[in-house]
């Protein structure tokens, strides 16, 4: 990796840190840009018009809601209606970490990165405006209304993508409402769940971007590999919350929590999740009906890539005594 991409990515990290650490509003403000002023170069590196065009969106995104956030701080620290600021405050951090109906950036911008920033951008880049939201919980019928838009609106938009992509971004979108829905309840669940989120995660973008897949129907090429078929079936189940995966485990000490204070919001995150693993599935079945020639069945796999897919299944065999405990 060269010099200056390590500068930028540290100063990546050091300005999230120095979000979630910080006392004050402005300092916080001051971290999530950044974290933006060292994620645009990172995009454009790669001299194509996707890229170019990506990095452009992005900053003018975020721009827009570093605006917003600054302006309710200052309306916050005047005392001036004091709820409407923290709701200004509040859409600025959803729009930046990309919550339905705020979602709309994130699919035309995800096109453009790299596997490394697509994973990145679904992950790390979280972090900061989730934690900013735990101190500032204003309205949980405001948050409701996030929490829906994104569960609904990505299960449906899923339904008919083909962008692997795009299928993660929208995986992600889904993933924020489950994450929402337990922010102002217990952070310690919120971590464990963020946790498992950034795992499978990293292990679906290592396989697709060490395969050089891109798009679903590139799934069927593979359709002689047993191995594959096996990998790809467990991390997209265990993505989808289908028990007994480690991706269950997460969803279930979630309505665990909201089973005692809401049965009917319980019981919605159980359908809307029926639906989403059916997408998922649609995006696996051409590999197991499907035959294809073009790849033998010696694939060569990498050793990480190897070594990531079985400790899915150690989590497998660890799930029993983990229910046990929670």
């Amino acid at each position: 990796m060269k010099l200056w991409k390590i500068l930028f990515f540290n100063f990546l990290i050091m300005g999230t840190l120095i979000s979630i650490s910080s006392i004050s509003w402005f300092s916080m403000w001051m971290g999530l840009e950044i974290n933006l002023l060292s994620f645009i170069p990172l995009i454009s590196k790669y001299k194509n018009l996707y890229s170019s065009e990506s990095a452009i969106k992005y900053f003018m995104i975020q721009a827009i809601a570093s605006i917003i956030l600054l302006m309710s701080m200052i309306i916050f620290s005047m005392n001036f209606s004091l709820n409407n600021s923290s709701l200004m405050m509040n859409s600025a951090l959803f729009l930046k970490m990309g919550a339905a109906p705020f979602h709309f950036w994130m699919p035309e911008i995800i096109e453009g990165l790299s596997w490394f920033l697509t994973f990145t951008m679904l992950t790390w880049q979280k972090i900061a405006p989730m934690i900013l939201l735990m101190y500032n919980i204003s309205s949980i019928s405001f948050f409701m209304i996030f929490i829906f838009s994104s569960m609904i609106i990505s299960t449906l938009f899923n339904l008919n993508q083909s962008s692997l992509r795009k299928i993660l971004v929208f995986s992600s979108i889904n993933h924020i409402g489950w994450m929402l829905s337990i922010i102002y309840i217990n952070q310690t669940i919120w971590l464990i769940y963020f946790l498992i989120y950034f795992f499978l995660s990293m292990k679906l973008i290592f396989m697709f971007f060490s395969l050089n897949i891109f798009n679903f129907n590139q799934i069927s090429l593979f359709s002689n590999s047993k191995l594959f078929k096996l990998f790809f079936l467990v991390n997209f189940f265990s993505l989808g919350g289908l028990p007994p995966f480690l991706g269950f485990f997460s969803k279930w000490i979630i309505l665990n929590e909201l089973l005692m204070l809401n049965v009917t919001f319980t019981i919605f995150m159980i359908f809307i999740t029926l639906i989403m693993l059916f997408s998922y599935i649609r995006i696996f079945l051409p590999s197991l009906i499907l035959k294809s020639q073009e790849i033998s069945n010696k694939m060569n796999f990498s050793k990480k890539l190897t070594f990531l897919n079985y400790l899915n299944f150690m989590f497998l065999m660890l799930n029993p005594l983990i229910y046990f405990i929670f």
